[in-house]
């Protein structure tokens, strides 16, 4: 085994570190894009989640509303009165739902953390690197 040559020159030490630089920028894109694959799968399944849920709900809310609306009947409201507080409380429960849903589909939540946080440390590395 021969000693590792201490007196590399200027070129071969820029070399060197532009080799290494590629490797890690391709690194980051590798990291990139696997945090996106994995932010790309949490979106396809909260969306098959809040579909699957949509579809079990339906029949059960309609004959939950109608039931309702006909508690409210035998209450002594009439039925355009009683379709009329069911029909606005259901679109409130909705509406809070689908806010919860969309929520969770923000481009706050979906922003690749990791890959920005391992970037920031590269840029400081490669700042060190150049002094």
């Amino acid at each position: 085994m021969t000693a590792p040559n201490n007196n590399r020159s200027i070129p071969d030490l820029f070399g060197d570190a532009f080799t290494q630089f590629a490797k890690l920028i391709s690194n980051e894109f590798e990291l990139a894009r696997a945090e996106m694959s994995d932010k790309l799968g949490q979106v396809g399944r909260a969306a098959a989640m809040i579909g699957a849920g949509a579809v079990i709900l339906i029949p059960g809310l309609v004959v939950l509303l109608m039931a309702a609306a006909a508690a409210l009947v035998e209450h002594g409201f009439s039925s355009s009165v009683a379709y009329l507080i069911v029909g606005g409380c259901t679109t409130g429960i909705a509406a809070a739902l689908i806010g919860f849903g969309a929520n969770r589909l923000s481009p706050e939540t979906l922003k690749p953390e990791m890959t920005i946080e391992q970037m920031q440390r590269d840029k400081e590395a490669a700042g060190e690197m150049i002094r």
